[in-house]
């Protein structure tokens, strides 16, 4: 019996698509502040996103060894962007910037809880 996922790298690509989102809004291009802004996000807890997405990261490569973490960090990630689409869904805010990067991220979140825990 293995201590490790299998397969292991749908965990490890949503764990590189989250570092690069949370290193990427450290200092945000346009469309991540378009996309806060437009959400109606305030300016003085964007960083808050930042330390809940590189936690997420931290989770998800820690549950490359311990099944459960990755488990509990993967769904913590979908939970996070039914948040944002919902938010995004609220504000009216469903231009490009929802169906790519929100939608487009959810879906890899689903895609990883799907091709790991349940196939």
């Amino acid at each position: 019996m293995s201590i490790m996922l299998d397969p292991w790298w749908p965990t490890a690509v949503l764990a590189l698509a989250l570092l690069s989102d949370a290193v990427m809004s450290v200092r945000p291009p346009a469309f991540i502040r378009d996309c806060l802004d437009g959400v109606g996000f305030p300016r003085e807890w964007w960083w808050t996103l930042i330390v809940i997405k590189m936690l997420a990261v931290v989770g998800l490569v820690a549950g490359i060894w311990a099944p459960g973490i990755a488990c509990a960090a993967t769904v913590g990630v979908v939970g996070y962007f039914v948040c944002a689409a919902a938010a995004h869904i609220r504000a009216r805010f469903t231009g490009t910037a929802f169906w790519v990067n929100c939608l487009g991220m959810l879906a890899l979140g689903l895609a990883s809880v799907v091709l790991t825990f349940v196939v």
